[in-house]
């Protein structure tokens, strides 16, 4: 049997324009390309996870419009199971508007939509399955989340909780123990330290259990009780930064969930984000 990854997540999708360079406020960059992709942190993280050989259920929600349809679709045929995944009436299913420049570098805006809506019975209503890892981000609410790291305590796995966007760190949550996994900007909001290694060192003392700060090209920083060591990344080509994160987070959950250390899970993610970044899209191959 494969392993087995439960993702609470966010469902978007992904409204690309390709630019030369990323708007200045208030300015406009004519002469883009335009592309609809697949997104939202915890749908791109179930893909990741899913073509990293797991068997992937997804918890979130999309809207009963054209888009919602489309990106379970998507997600179908990447093999997730999206039984998890409720369809709510009157909500619009999540879209992120997202400006890619020459450089790979990307803004992006997030219309939660139906995201927001998700709630703590969605996620226990997965409470049957006894997956191998258990992985959340903070496009979801508070309840949601902390509903999906009780089931983690329950079946005794793995927790993997990306704090991103960044907002205050529950204390429940905290006390469940999770492997956090902001990037620099986030671990710095979330810690008040600008430094990497100061900000993994803060967080992991409020946790309990070992950080791993994502640091683009430089590859990632694991903090845990043997001190911190970083994991550099494979030198990578970049045409688009978009996704590299949840790539990130959805193969070292699936790592962990095979049972592999963490350091080799972090390792493997880090491989994995840097071969994202050559290829357009949060999902492309």
């Amino acid at each position: 049997m494969p392993p087995s990854v439960l993702v609470a997540g966010s469902v978007n999708v992904d409204i690309v324009i390709h630019a030369e360079r990323l708007p200045r406020p208030g300015e406009t960059v004519a002469g883009g390309r335009l592309e609809r992709t697949g997104g939202g942190k915890g749908a791109n993280q179930a893909v990741a996870a899913a073509r990293a050989g797991a068997a992937v259920t997804l918890v979130g929600a999309v809207g009963d419009d054209d888009l919602g349809s489309d990106a379970l679709d998507e997600l179908r045929a990447e093999g997730v199971d999206v039984a998890g995944v409720a369809r709510l009436a009157g909500f619009a299913t999540g879209v992120a508007l997202i400006v890619v420049d020459r450089a790979g570098d990307n803004q992006i805006a997030v219309a939660s939509g139906a995201n927001h809506e998700v709630s703590d019975e969605h996620v226990r209503a997965a409470a049957g399955t006894r997956p191998d890892c258990v992985l959340a981000s903070f496009e979801l609410l508070d309840g949601p989340v902390l509903a999906a790291a009780r089931l983690a305590r329950e079946a005794g796995c793995a927790l993997v909780v990306n704090p991103a966007p960044a907002r205050p760190l529950d204390a429940e949550l905290l006390g469940l123990h999770p492997i956090l996994t902001p990037n620099r900007s986030e671990a710095a909001e979330l810690s008040g330290e600008q430094d990497p290694e100061a900000a993994a060192r803060a967080l992991a003392a409020q946790a309990g259990a070992p950080v791993v700060i994502t640091l683009g090209d430089q590859g990632a920083l694991l903090a845990d009780a043997a001190g911190s060591a970083l994991i550099p990344a494979p030198a990578a080509r970049a045409v688009d930064t978009t996704g590299a994160g949840d790539v990130f987070g959805g193969v070292l959950a699936a790592e962990l969930a095979r049972g592999h250390e963490l350091r080799a899970a972090v390792t493997a993610a880090v491989a994995a984000a840097a071969r994202s970044v050559t290829v357009v899209g949060a999902r492309g191959r």
